[in-house]
């Protein structure tokens, strides 16, 4: 098999998991948490209503959330549930403490990193930094958010112009895919300091300005922290992977096209 032919293929394999695990669900469910939350149910189209409901499938489900609601927006609508996005989540934080028992909230208060938002136990979560002086996620990232499925669309037009044309440009862009994984947790990393270093002084509890774990086990006041990737970050590692396999197949059949 010639260079350029392993390199379409691995370009086509990461451009296929982007897709389908980002760029798809990020599009077809864009602004669904926010016109739930504004009471603009009525303004969700039926498509989307069935995209998230596929997305949406054997991701964590709050024990706050009726069971014939899981999985189901139309229903969750109607309930007036918390929504969350159904992308691939990428980072995976948990809080345990003593007031959430384990027999009701077995994983502990979880909540998941997206690149356009978050899943999980949000509210939960919430009102845990409220205890602290912590602003609500939401104050987080809010452009990178909104702004969040089109640099994913973005993402996926480098691809398609990689596997079509061979300038130097498109090889130079293909950077962008490669350096998924580092743009993530910079942004996050950034934002957790952000939150730890801009506590408020109406907290019942009060603490010294930290920064939360960003990675392993830690401790804020009475509760225990988790903080690991979950399965959308080694989804990004392997794009990561594939496309520097994809750079590396097409710069080696430019060179042997010199050579010739």
């Amino acid at each position: 098999m010639s260079s350029l032919a392993k390199s379409k293929i691995f370009a086509l394999l990461a451009l296929g998991i982007l897709l389908y695990w980002f760029v798809v669900p990020a599009v077809l469910t864009h602004n669904v948490v926010e016109m739930g939350r504004q009471g603009k149910a009525e303004k969700i189209s039926p498509l989307t209503i069935k995209a998230w409901d596929f997305f949406q499938k054997g991701k964590y489900v709050s024990p706050n959330i009726p069971k014939e609601d899981a999985n189901n927006l139309a229903k969750m609508l109607a309930d007036d549930m918390e929504l969350n996005v159904v992308t691939a989540p990428i980072w995976y934080v948990s809080l345990e403490a003593p007031n959430y028992p384990k027999d009701a909230f077995p994983e502990g208060i979880p909540v998941f990193y997206h690149f356009d938002g978050f899943s999980g136990d949000v509210h939960e979560m919430n009102t845990i930094n409220h205890y602290i002086g912590m602003d609500p996620m939401e104050r987080g990232a809010p452009y990178l958010r909104m702004l969040a499925p089109y640099a994913l669309i973005f993402v996926a037009w480098i691809f398609a112009m990689f596997l079509i044309y061979d300038g130097r440009i498109w090889n130079l862009l293909m950077l962008i895919p490669i350096s998924l994984p580092l743009i993530f947790i910079g942004f996050y990393s950034y934002w957790l300091y952000w939150f730890g270093h801009h506590m408020h002084a109406w907290g019942a509890f009060k603490i010294k300005p930290f920064t939360p774990t960003v990675f392993g086990d830690g401790k804020v006041a009475q509760f225990t922290t988790h903080s690991y990737p979950s399965i959308g970050f080694w989804l990004l590692v392997a794009i990561s992977i594939l496309s520097i396999l994809a750079l590396a197949a097409k710069r080696k059949y430019q060179k042997s096209e010199q050579v010739a």
